[in-house]
């Protein structure tokens, strides 16, 4: 499908969604609309990882106050939620790549990624008290991420915060220089480009299986899913067979 907000790209393992509402990629309903589905469409497409980026100067400014009025704020919320339904959903990991602000909404999208990879000048945020409101996927997530007293920070200040004190509090996997950031990537997604795509989203799958669950329940979770799924894969014995034999494995993917 055609996207009017978004860029999609596919190639190489990497499925790229590509924010592209200048100049600060502010979310909209209708942008949110694509992004769902541009998460859903990456389900299915062939590639080891889902890289969302952004063109422009800010990976976005939050949603639109515009959408937060009484006539519009049940839709916006509804569609809010759907996109991080989705980004729960993908089995394959997220990776963001960050290289301007993150604020509001937009931080959330960021919240939800599996890695993070920041330029430095990127800053992040949720800054949804000083106008009166709460960020809902925020107060979910950032409690997980890192310290509730952290938390509790970031959701209560509203303050700004730079890549490197997100860096610091474990919300991010790292930081690269402004030149170089294009290179820096690239190096990074090769680290998972070269590795077996039914494998990495099985250790993703196998990873999360234990949330919520006491250390006997979410081994048995995770023991199933090596015996009953890992296992049953081509890539698994295909890599466990070229270790043997000391040569390069060959991935198929399935």
């Amino acid at each position: 499908m055609s996207y009017q907000n978004l860029q999609v790209k596919s190639g190489d393992g990497v499925i790229r969604i590509t924010l592209d509402r200048p100049p600060l990629n502010v979310l909209t309903i209708e942008m949110m609309e694509e992004m769902v589905k541009a998460f859903q469409w990456a389900q299915t497409e062939p590639g080891n990882i889902v890289v969302i980026d952004a063109a422009g100067k800010a990976f976005s400014a939050g949603v639109d106050v515009a959408d937060h009025t009484p006539d519009k704020v049940g839709l916006m919320i509804d569609v809010f939620d759907r996109l991080f339904l989705a980004m729960a959903a993908l089995e394959k990991p997220i990776i963001g790549l960050i290289n301007g602000a993150a604020l509001g909404g937009g931080y959330e999208v960021v919240l939800f990624c599996d890695m993070i990879v920041a330029s430095e000048k990127a800053k992040f945020g949720q800054p949804e008290i000083k106008v009166g409101v709460l960020p809902p996927i925020a107060c979910y997530a950032l409690p997980r991420l890192t310290t509730r007293p952290l938390a509790l920070e970031i959701l209560l200040s509203g303050d700004i915060f730079t890549a490197a004190e997100a860096k610091a509090m474990g919300l991010i996997n790292q930081v690269l220089p402004a030149d170089e950031f294009d290179q820096g990537t690239a190096k990074f997604l090769q680290r998972f480009t070269s590795l077996s795509p039914v494998v990495l989203a099985l250790t993703k799958k196998a990873a999360r299986a234990g949330e919520g669950k006491n250390f006997a329940e979410g081994l048995q979770a995770i023991d199933h899913i090596y015996l009953k799924e890992l296992m049953q894969t081509k890539d698994a014995l295909e890599g466990l067979q070229a270790f043997m034999e000391k040569r390069p494995p060959v991935w198929q993917g399935e």
